[in-house]
């Protein structure tokens, strides 16, 4: 198993992840969660796995700092018109997570890391760089595929010899991740280094409605409802993705 980058997957990503409710359930956790604990000060941020640049041009206007690594040219080159077309600047680097410390000399104060580990042959290598890229005040935002919501979408659809194989990872062109990560383990590889401070789930709720009431909800009300619940201890672990913020020890 390889790292996994989105080179010819760019156009199908940002139609399925950011075509529709999806996608804008999560920048609205996302974009939420961080309002409430970044400072009122210009922040250098990094975003390690850009993407398309959503969250990066968020925060480009509203006065950070913002430098994007992505290994993927396509996705950066979406990102780098997304910022064109909006008329921020930013710093734009095509490149794999292992070749940022040699490329990047100051650590940040806020980085980015969503939806990038279970797409990597080792999601847990990836810590202590971001560890290092980050500074001793600043914070890092995670987000990673969440293993026990598909373990639980699996029972809701039956599929119980897939669960019996432990099939959990997306094969071919799909877009479930190759390793979707268990919470506890992950917790386990932050302890001693990292505080998480906030927890959200993102989609705690929206994947598991049948598709009717999906049709017939309107946007406003579903933003509003997984805001509410993204937090409650009884949904949140049902996230289809997770999102923490954490400070490092």
């Amino acid at each position: 198993m390889s790292d996994r980058h989105f080179d010819e997957l760019a156009t199908r990503f940002a139609e399925k992840i950011y075509g529709g409710a999806k996608g804008a359930i999560r920048l609205a956790v996302l974009q939420t969660d961080l309002s409430e604990v970044l400072p009122d000060r210009p922040l250098r941020v990094l975003d390690v796995g850009a993407g398309l640049g959503h969250m990066a041009l968020w925060l480009a206007e509203r006065g950070h700092q913002v430098t994007l690594a992505e290994p993927a040219e396509p996705m950066l080159e979406g990102a780098r018109q997304r910022f064109a077309e909006a008329g921020h600047a930013a710093t734009f680097i095509q490149a794999p997570w292992q070749e940022l410390l040699g490329q990047l000399t100051e650590p940040y104060d806020l980085v980015l890391c969503h939806a990038v580990l279970e797409w990597l042959a080792d999601p847990h290598a990836i810590l202590p760089v971001l560890h290092q890229l980050t500074a001793k005040d600043g914070m890092l935002s995670l987000a990673f595929y969440n293993k026990d919501a598909l373990i639980y979408r699996n029972l809701l659809k039956g599929h119980f010899r897939k669960l019996r194989k432990h099939k959990f990872a997306g094969e071919g062109q799909s877009l479930t991740p190759q390793q979707p990560l268990d919470p506890r383990d992950l917790a386990i590889q932050l302890a001693g280094h990292w505080q998480v401070e906030r927890q959200s789930g993102v989609r705690v709720f929206h994947d598991y409605m049948p598709q009717e009431f999906q049709a017939k909800a309107e946007l406003v009300d579903l933003l509003e409802m997984e805001l509410a619940y993204r937090r409650h201890p009884s949904y949140q672990g049902l996230g289809r993705y997770l999102h923490w913020i954490c400070r490092p020890l």
